[in-house]
């Protein structure tokens, strides 16, 4: 999908798009680099954020869609959406640090939770989110998501989640009815 009013274009990411996507979310959450955007974890975490076989595996699941969205030919942002029955996950988010703040992130979302509507009907995105990561948090909830406290297992030791600097991380289940 075009949106000529931004320069947008929506599209499902492919095995071309891998190491473009992988550099994307690196950027957005980890290292130096992240800290140019407000959404960095290099506070948090150290390590990767994901890899070029995590991006390609949400690329071929039949249930998941990688949604790349691209201006001027280039990848800036991204999500994964995944069909879990009633309800769909929305995660693997990234937006370009020097592009954050300036509402991409905001035109994203409702670009995804149209789709899943609309594609496969369901009523409901959840999200998992960092539970210390108040800021972003905020930034969900006033999109309306809203908290659970359902919290799960940081996984402590699976380097593929990255290296943890701070012994409280957990995940929270964030929950939003789509109209």
């Amino acid at each position: 999908m075009d949106t000529p009013a931004t320069g947008l274009t929506f599209r499902d990411a492919d095995a071309a798009d891998v190491d473009a996507l992988v550099a994307l979310i690196e950027s957005a959450y980890r290292g130096d680099a992240s800290r140019a955007g407000w959404t960095t974890e290099a506070d948090i975490l150290d390590g990767r954020r994901t890899d070029p076989e995590g991006v390609l595996e949400v690329i071929k699941s039949p249930d998941s869609r990688l949604l790349a969205v691209e201006q001027g030919g280039r990848i800036i942002a991204c999500c994964q959406l995944e069909h879990r029955g009633a309800h769909a996950y929305f995660g693997m988010f990234a937006v370009s640090p020097t592009l954050q703040g300036a509402g991409l992130g905001k035109a994203v979302m409702a670009e995804a939770e149209r789709w899943v509507r609309e594609a496969w009907g369901v009523t409901e995105m959840h999200m998992t989110v960092i539970s210390v990561r108040d800021d972003l948090i905020a930034w969900y909830e006033r999109r309306g998501y809203r908290r659970t406290g359902r919290m799960s297992p940081f996984p402590y030791g699976d380097e593929r989640f990255g290296i943890p600097q701070r012994a409280d991380l957990q995940f929270e289940l964030l929950i939003k009815k789509l109209a």
